[in-house]
């Protein structure tokens, strides 16, 4: 049998969040593990030396991040458990993380190319043909010219997210989708501001066409080669143009300052 956890009293400034780090240094410590049941709140009070409210409210912000998951009742299954945070909380947070840090948007480029390139490399490697089905349906809806512009960027991020999961790297494809859908709003204002919609969606169809090819035929190389040049070409050529935002690299207009 394990020894029992060793639980130490927290000082009272700003008590909620030293409540928080100690649950967290107990839970990267590997003292706690999914599925693992955190003591009573009145136990918690009494070993970490401090107020029911401070407990109550570091453990709200724990089940809002995922972390923790609330059994009511009584007994010994009941209380707060460990949880493994899903994938959708990871990504909601790097997106609202993205959107307020204000990034630059060629930082954003930079780190989706980066970051698809590797997706689209593993994907060619491991794509089952369940993967391989979910692609080529968006692919299949973009084909559609009826297809709205909003719905259109919805497949493209979708296909982007399937190539994203196609990688079999978790991390990489939570960081993957979650800076794939902060740009998503960016991408959308640019295909309504575009003067000729229809020629830029022939070239998105056209460059996801080889993409899913080349992820099919089982060619990381070329896979990663075509993702990374579809993402940098398309920003080059248009998005910065809409934005009048400078490139990574680019050299500012004279009289636009440092």
């Amino acid at each position: 049998m394990s020894e029992p956890i060793a639980w130490e009293p927290v000082p009272r400034s700003r008590t909620f969040e030293l409540v928080l780090a100690r649950i967290e240094e107990q839970i990267l410590t590997g003292n706690l593990r999914v599925g693992d049941r955190l003591p009573p709140e009145r136990e918690l009070v009494e070993l970490l030396g401090v107020s029911r409210a401070a407990v109550r409210e570091a453990l709200r912000v724990l089940e809002a991040q995922g972390a923790l998951r609330p059994r009511v009742g009584t007994g010994p299954a009941s209380g707060s458990v460990i949880a493994a945070m899903p994938s959708a909380g990871l990504t909601q947070f790097l997106r609202l993380h993205m959107a307020l840090a204000h990034f630059p948007f060629a930082d954003v480029v930079e780190a989706r190319a980066t970051l698809e390139r590797s997706s689209a490399r593993l994907a060619a490697a491991q794509a089952t043909p369940e993967h391989l089905a979910a692609m080529r349906e968006q692919l299949d809806r973009m084909d559609d010219p009826r297809l709205s512009l909003e719905k259109f960027n919805d497949c493209d991020t979708e296909f982007h997210a399937s190539i994203a999961e196609a990688g079999g790297n978790r991390l990489i494809a939570d960081m993957t989708i979650a800076v794939r859908n902060a740009v998503r709003h960016t991408l959308l204002k640019v295909f309504h501001e575009l003067d000729d919609w229809e020629a830029t969606a022939a070239r998105l169809r056209s460059e996801h066409h080889a993409i899913y090819d080349a992820i099919a035929a089982g060619d990381s190389e070329r896979a990663g080669e075509l993702v990374e040049a579809h993402i940098r070409g398309f920003h080059h050529d248009l998005v910065y143009a809409v934005l009048d935002e400078p490139e990574r690299g680019a050299e500012p207009e004279s009289g636009t300052g440092s």
